[in-house]
C-alpha cells in the first residue's frame, strides 16, 4: 500500500509555511539587535535543527547498512524519507552563510576582517589566532565538502535502494554496504567540525574539545525521534503494517539510549570546564548561567528526565501514546538545545520567544514536514526486494 500525500494535509502544511514567512517577516521588522541578529539567528538555529535530522537519518542509512542490521529495513522508507529533506536543509544554511559573507549579520564576528587587523580599533587577539582555521575562503571550502558529500551519499543510498525494488539481487545492498563504511568515516569527522564551523565559533573565543560529540548526540536523538514520530503518523494513517510493537520497542529503545548519551555528553562538558574554571573556556556557562539559567537547566532536566521516567518501561517504548508524547517533547527540547548552544553568543541578553523563533520554527518545520511526506509518494513503504525484509517482519524483541 502506497503513501497519499492528501490534498487537505498539503494545504495545511503550505499555510503553515505561509504563517511561519509572515510571522518570519514581522519579527525582522521589529528586531532591534545589531543588524537584526536574533532574526538572523533563529535562522541558524532552526536551519541547522532540521537539516541535522535529516543528517541524522542518513547516518542512520549507513549505520544500518554497516551493521548489517536488520530491525529497520519495513521503516527503511522513512529513514530515506526524512533523508530527502537534506538538500533543502543545505540551501537554508548556505543561505544563512552567504548573508554573513556579505556581513548582512554579525553572527559569526570572526568573519568581520577588522578583528583579524592589527591596525584596528576591532583588532581582537583571540579571533586572530585563529584565522588559519576561521578564515572565509576555508570555511566555504569546508561547507562545500561537507554537504556535497553528505549529499551525494544520502542520493546513492536512496537511487540504489530503488533500483533494488526494481532489479533485485544483492548488488546493490553490498555497494550501500561499501558506501556505509566510508560515509560513517567520512562523517565521524565532519560532524564534529562542522559544528565547530557553524555552531561554536559563534562564540568565537570559547572552545571544547566535547563540543562535536555533544553536537552529534543532539542530532542524533533528534533525527531518531522525528523518524519514530513519522512511523506512528503512518501507522495511524493505516500504513506500515508490517510494523508490529517489536519494531517500536526498538525505536524506543534508541531514544532510551541516546538520550542518555547526550545527557551524558551535556554533564561531562559541563563538569569538565566548570571544575578547572579556565576563563576562556567558564564564560560560555557563565553566560548561560546569567541569562539563559531557567531555559539551560530546564532543557537539560527534560532532555534527561523524561525519557528515564517514561521509556524505562518495557511496556511505555510499545505504546504510540508514549512514543507522541515523549517525542513531541523531546523535539521541542532538542531544538532549545540549539537555541541555546547559539543565541547568548549572537546577541547575549537580547533574546526572546516571539515572532522571530516561531516563524522560523513554523516555516522550517512545516517545509520539513512537507518534504518529508513528499518523498514518502515517491516509492513503496516498505522496501520489496531487500534481502533482511523477512528478519524484520519477523522480528521478536
Amino acid at each position: 500500500m502506497e503513501f497519499t500525500f492528501q490534498s487537505k494535509t498539503k494545504n495545511i502544511l503550505l499555510g503553515l509555511m505561509f504563517l511561519g514567512l509572515i510571522l518570519t517577516i514581522i519579527g525582522f521588522v521589529t528586531d532591534h539587535t545589531d543588524h537584526h541578529a536574533r532574526s538572523w539567528t533563529n535562522l541558524l538555529v532552526s536551519g541547522y535543527f532540521f537539516f541535522g535530522i535529516a543528517l541524522a537519518a542518513t547516518f542512520f542509512i549507513a549505520l544500518n547498512y554497516a551493521a548489517q542490521a536488520g530491525w529497520g529495513t519495513v521503516v527503511k522508507r522513512v529513514f530515506e524519507a526524512v533523508s530527502a529533506y537534506l538538500p533543502v536543509g543545505s540551501l537554508i544554511l548556505i543561505i544563512f552563510f552567504l548573508a554573513g559573507t556579505f556581513h548582512l549579520h554579525h553572527v559569526y564576528h570572526w568573519m568581520d576582517s577588522e578583528v583579524s587587523n592589527p591596525d584596528s580599533t576591532h583588532y581582537d587577539k583571540i579571533i586572530a589566532a585563529k584565522t588559519p582555521y576561521l578564515n572565509q575562503t576555508f570555511f566555504w571550502i569546508r561547507a562545500l565538502l561537507y554537504f556535497g558529500i553528505w549529499n551525494y551519499c544520502r542520493h546513492l543510498f536512496r537511487k540504489r535502494s530503488l533500483e533494488e525494488d526494481m532489479n533485485g539481487g544483492f548488488s546493490y545492498h553490498k555497494k550501500n554496504i561499501t558506501l556505509s563504511v566510508l560515509f560513517i568515516a567520512f562523517f565521524a569527522v565532519t560532524s564534529s567540525t562542522s559544528s565547530w564551523d557553524w555552531l561554536m565559533s559563534v562564540d568565537t573565543h570559547w572552545f571544547s574539545t566535547l563540543f562535536g560529540w555533544y553536537t552529534f548526540s543532539g542530532i542524533w536523538i533528534s533525527g531518531t525521534i522525528a523518524i519514530t514520530l513519522f512511523v506512528l503518523y503512518l501507522k495511524g494513517e493505516g500504513h506500515l503494517s508490517e510494523v508490529n510493537d517489536n519494531h517500536l520497542h526498538d525505536l524506543g529503545k534508541w531514544i532510551f539510549a541516546i538520550s542518555f548519551l547526550w545527557s551524558y555528553l551535556w554533564f561531562s562538558q559541563f563538569m569538565l570546564i566548570w571544575y578547572s574554571d579556565i576563563p576562556e573556556e567558564v564564560t560560555y556557562y557563565v553566560t548561560r548561567f546569567n541569562h539563559y539559567r531557567e531555559l539551560f537547566l530546564g532543557m537539560m532536566a527534560v532532555n534527561f528526565v523524561f525519557p528515564m521516567l517514561m521509556l524505562m518501561s518495557r511496556d511505555n517504548k510499545r505504546k504510540p501514546v508514549f512514543l507522541w508524547i515523549i517525542g513531541v517533547i523531546l523535539i521541542i527540547s532538542h531544538w532549545l538545545d540549539v537555541y541555546i548552544m547559539t543565541m547568548p553568543g549572537a546577541v547575549g541578553e537580547e533574546y526572546g520567544f516571539g515572532f522571530p523563533e516561531i516563524g522560523m520554527f513554523v516555516f522550517t518545520g512545516s517545509l520539513f514536514i512537507f518534504s518529508v511526506l513528499t518523498a514518502l509518494t515517491k516509492a513503496a513503504l516498505v522496501p520489496k526486494q531487500h534481502p533482511y525484509l523477512e528478519e524484520s517482519i519477523h522480528l521478536h524483541t
